[in-house]
């Protein structure tokens, strides 16, 4: 009996699978330049972002408040960030990128790039655009159903 792709359960197994293998993948190319994939998270965010409070990265890249503590003191130690007490108000902290986590990321970044073009190298333009227009919806309804429990 042919399974039923249109069946939003089938749909959601197909998308775990997929997230774990891509993950997966991702995730072992970041490894190979030395960086937890949290601490790669972190460092990505402020690469793109620039210098932002601690307490804003931490839902930017899904960490708790004390697990992005905790990730930005094991990145100042490792001297990739700095942290920075705001002119505005002492009790916040900006956690900029050092030279050498600029550097770290730059190539960690390209590397994982590289990485993720490797995998959707099958889909064409418009699917991509499809794809992440789809799984864009679908988070945020996801997002709006939790709101409501």
């Amino acid at each position: 009996m042919a399974q039923n792709i249109q069946n939003p359960d089938h749909v959601w197994l197909v998308t775990i699978k997929a997230m774990r293998a891509l993950t997966r993948y991702g995730n072992a190319a970041i490894e190979d330049t030395g960086l937890g994939e949290s601490d790669f998270r972190v460092l990505e965010v402020l690469l793109h972002k620039g210098p932002l409070p601690v307490n804003t990265i931490g839902p930017i890249v899904d960490l708790t408040p004390g697990s992005i503590s905790v990730a930005v003191d094991r990145l100042v130690d490792k001297s990739l960030v700095r942290r920075i007490e705001s002119t505005e108000d002492r009790r916040i902290r900006i956690v900029s990128l050092t030279q050498r986590g600029k550097e770290l990321i730059v190539r960690a970044f390209r590397k994982h790039s590289e990485q993720m073009r490797k995998v959707f190298s099958d889909l064409s333009p418009d699917e991509l655009r499809g794809l992440e227009a789809a799984l864009k919806k679908v988070g945020k309804r996801a997002a709006a159903l939790m709101g409501q429990t």
